[in-house]
């Protein structure tokens, strides 16, 4: 089943007869409309339920363990939480949808695994699955399940189904139930792991319970299943350890979830296990007597898990507030268990349908009212603790307001924004102003193309050969005009040539749609950058040192940054990993990282095959996105590594290229490659690609048509094979870089190197290598460079956003000629000498 078909298997039908108060049937009807105007139809159902069933039944559904404290535990911890009305937030239609495991759910609400549930209704988890369906609802199906797996998975139309698991001393059992349920289209497995064997549940031997006959686990083999606590005490294996979860994966490829988990301890080692989920459960207060509620339970297990998989809370739920206060406190979602049941037999599945849009209904209600816009805004923050006047600060993203207006045009610099101070837009026009101001100065700091291949006929040339595959396209003149003349979409004009030439240049397969063409790389940055980060817990991975131009924009966007230290061979993936996992320990999330493979700026280093393969191994077990950068590739002679995104076979890669290196440096043409599926709340799919088109629409509209079409025309004149037109700038470059480490080995060999204390890397390619120097390189030793011994390069302490690169310095050759690069040669070791004897350290 394809990610489209499944999302929108999952649209949510709501139940109209409900919201109109129309009756659910004859018998049902008054009730039903007594208690919307209560406001609350999930306690009419239960009082209906009982009137409808045999009290042995109804002890058998609702009994609990013991003195059935913890039973009413759950209900306590959810009637103790007081949950906070915030005002004047203008929120009217909240988001309620989630995405749990790679699904979106409509609300974040699910239905328990529930056993025998034809006990209560003939139809039994037919119908629950049928109302499930209706409202949009997920549904755990019971291992003691009524009915057949394959009839449920037939009903529910696309919907999804898990099933839960109790794992036999007959591990056969299992194993075929697991492949039915893997074979009928089942999404993940929910093992129960809080019964090794049942708890005593004192009102089914006062009652003689047995259940009666023809009600059967519809999907075990033939037994004697009168007794639920006699067959759970035979069949089930109580000497159950972690290595279960292993032995589960060996057979099936589906998803394992545990259920049962309210220590943190135990949660770590669910996580460490390898886990896709967890499910904060006392079983319903029928286990353990005095297990804690779990919503008590919830927070320390949440933190336990920090972010590494989903957690959802079992066990209380009555109301929408009560989702509302278990996501605040962490969870992903709850599942919904005997209010199911009361429904079920009030109503069969129009009676579960009804209960649980009345949930979402109280959910919508209760977010509304306490300013939440969506599930993923609800925190911590909503919760009032009783007999306190705790008042949460401002939620993130708003701030308190300076009212006192701008006067006589004069403002602030503290009420601008805080990057506005950031000391690294200061050194960098720093940079620019020793340029401007020793312009005989020979600079190793820009990283611009070489001029001398630049041809200006080749501009109008390549623009005349755009229209003309235009018009052999069969455009008309008035269309022609228009695509130069005029603003184009937003996601640009020339996709079709970009996904033509990645794959005769990249061997990369990527639909043209999944391109959005953008002014330079700078601009697909920061759309990337925008669209990927909602919250201040997402957090960017780069390496250090990194590019400014993606930290500054990182800074502008006030996303938070953490650095990986950089190796000879770029990023490592073990690093990286460590980082993330430090991440997802802290409560941060790591949404991206940013990735230069190909001989990086400002570095140089260039990342290995293998690494890069372990790079995409790790961004994939974690779920994070790489935004891989990469302007350099077709300025470097000799064979090329692949791309990561020609590597990544999880869509985990956000491409990122221009052609300001290679083709036209003044049309500012780059794009993003964006192919990874989202997901919205009606169940529509579409690709990032269409989101990043959203917020270029607000920031730049489009990019230029004229600059698209001289940047097509070369593609096309290339048979769109850039690097065609680029082999003599990538020679030249390749010159360039050699002529440099010729003079560094020239003028700096081993004895002397080691004396002053001197080191360089050796790239293979790109326009950059680093220096290592024995004094500070800083704006300071910048200056008297410049001023006394005619030479400019960049601290490469710019490119440490947490600090470091004291004494290094980055130079960069592709701008100059190699008698250029001689002669700054001359004055970079001149100034070298100088600044060691001086003794500047």
């Amino acid at each position: 089943m394809n990610q489209i078909s499944r999302v929108r298997g999952l649209r949510p039908r709501r139940w109209s007869r409900v919201r109109e108060h129309q009756p659910l049937d004859p018998a049902i009807g008054a009730t039903g409309r007594t208690a919307e105007a209560q406001g609350h139809l999930p306690t009419a159902f239960a009082r209906l339920a009982r009137a409808r069933t045999s009290p042995a039944v109804w002890d058998f559904i609702e009994g609990g363990a013991g003195e059935e404290r913890t039973v009413a535990a759950n209900r306590r911890a959810f009637d103790e939480v007081a949950l906070l009305p915030r005002v004047l937030g203008g929120v009217t239609e909240p988001d309620t949808t989630v995405r749990v495991l790679d699904r979106i759910w409509r609300a974040p609400i699910a239905v328990a695994p529930l056993a025998y549930q034809t006990l209560l209704h003939p139809e039994g988890e037919l119908a629950t699955v049928r109302g499930a369906m209706e409202a949009g609802a997920p549904v755990i199906v019971s291992t003691f399940a009524g009915r057949r797996l394959e009839d449920l998975a037939a009903d529910a139309a696309g919907a999804p189904l898990w099933l839960q698991l109790y794992c036999f001393r007959d591990r056969d059992i299992t194993q075929r139930l697991v492949a039915r349920a893997e074979e009928a289209g089942f999404e993940a497995l929910v093992l129960t792991v809080d019964a090794p064997r049942l708890g005593r549940r004192g009102r089914d031997p006062r009652n003689e319970f047995r259940l009666p006959p023809g009600v059967v686990p519809a999907n075990l083999p033939s037994g004697d299943y009168a007794s639920p606590w006699d067959h759970a005490r035979l069949a089930l294996d109580p000497a159950l350890d972690w290595t279960v979860i292993d032995w589960i994966r060996s057979i099936s490829s589906l998803p394992v979830l545990v259920k049962g988990v309210l220590s943190p301890a135990d949660a770590a080692l669910a996580v460490g296990a390898g886990v896709d989920g967890l499910v904060v459960s006392n079983h319903g207060g029928r286990q353990l007597d005095g297990a804690p509620a779990t919503l008590r339970a919830l927070p320390a297990v949440v933190e336990a898990v920090a972010g590494r998989c989903p957690v959802l809370l079992d066990g209380g739920v009555r109301r929408g507030g009560d989702v509302l206060a278990a996501v605040a406190l962490g969870a992903a979602g709850v599942l919904v268990g005997r209010p199911v049941l009361h429904a079920l037999a009030a109503g069969g599945g129009d009676g579960v349908a009804a209960m649980l849009e009345a949930v979402v209904e109280d959910l919508v209600e209760a977010m509304v009212l306490t300013g939440t816009a969506s599930i993923a805004n609800a925190g911590p923050d909503l919760i009032a603790t009783p007999g306190t006047a705790r008042i949460p600060g401002p939620r993130p993203g708003r701030r308190a307001l300076n009212m006192s207006g701008n006067r006589n045009g004069e403002l602030q610099k503290a009420e601008l924004h805080p990057s506005l101070s950031d000391p690294m837009l200061e050194t960098m026009n720093f940079l620019n102003e020793i340029v401007w101001k020793y312009p005989d100065a020979i600079s190793f700091a820009p990283g611009r193309p070489f001029p001398g291949f630049f041809d200006v006929e080749q501009v109008f040339g390549a623009t005349r050969r755009y229209l003309r595959h235009l018009a052999e396209r069969g455009d008309t003149p008035d269309e022609i005009r228009e695509s130069v003349y005029q603003y184009g979409p937003a996601a640009g004009q020339i996709r079709e040539l970009i996904a033509a030439s990645l794959a005769a240049e990249e061997g990369m397969s990527v639909a043209p749609e999944s391109i959005v063409v953008t002014v330079g790389c700078q601009e697909a940055l920061v759309l990337a950058l925008r669209a990927l980060f909602a919250g201040p817990d997402d957090v960017l991975l780069v390496a250090s040192p990194c590019y400014v131009g993606l930290t500054g924009a990182a800074r502008l966007l006030d996303i938070p940054i953490l650095t990986v230290p950089e190796t000879v061979d770029g990023l490592s993936a073990t690093d990286l990993d460590s980082s993330i996992r430090a991440e997802l320990s802290a409560g941060r999330r790591p949404r991206a990282c940013y990735v230069v493979p190909d001989h990086s700026n400002p570095s140089g280093s260039m990342m290995p095959l293998q690494a890069r393969r372990d790079l995409l191994d790790v961004a994939a077990r974690y779920g994070v996105l790489i935004l891989e950068d990469s302007p350099y590739r077709l300025v470097s002679a000799g064979q090329r590594l692949p791309t990561l995104k020609a590597l990544d076979r999880h869509r985990v890669v956000v491409h990122i290229g221009s052609y300001s290196k290679t083709l036209f440096p003044g049309a500012r043409v780059g794009f993003v490659v964006a192919d990874q599926a989202v997901h919205g709340p009606d169940g529509r799919t579409g690709l990032l690609a269409d989101e990043l088109a959203k917020v270029k629409s607000m920031i730049t509209v489009n990019t230029p048509s004229l600059s698209q079409a001289a940047v097509a025309g070369m593609l096309l004149e290339a048979d769109h094979r850039p690097g065609e037109l680029n082999r003599p700038a990538a020679a030249h470059y390749k010159e360039c870089l050699q002529t440099m480490l010729g003079q560094f080995r020239e003028r700096f060999p081993p004895e002397r190197a080691v004396r002053l204390g001197v080191e360089w890397n050796e790239p293979s390619g790109g326009f950059f290598l680093s220096l290592r120097v024995p004094f500070q390189a800083d704006n300071a030793a910048l200056s008297r460079s410049a001023d006394r011994h005619g030479v400019i390069w960049t601290p490469m302490s710019y490119f440490y956003p947490d600090g470091g690169g004291e004494r290094t310095i980055r130079l960069s050759f592709s701008y100059l000629t190699p008698a250029l690069i001689k002669d700054g040669m001359t004055r970079l070791v001149e100034f070298i000498e100088t600044e060691s004897a001086a003794g500047f350290r």
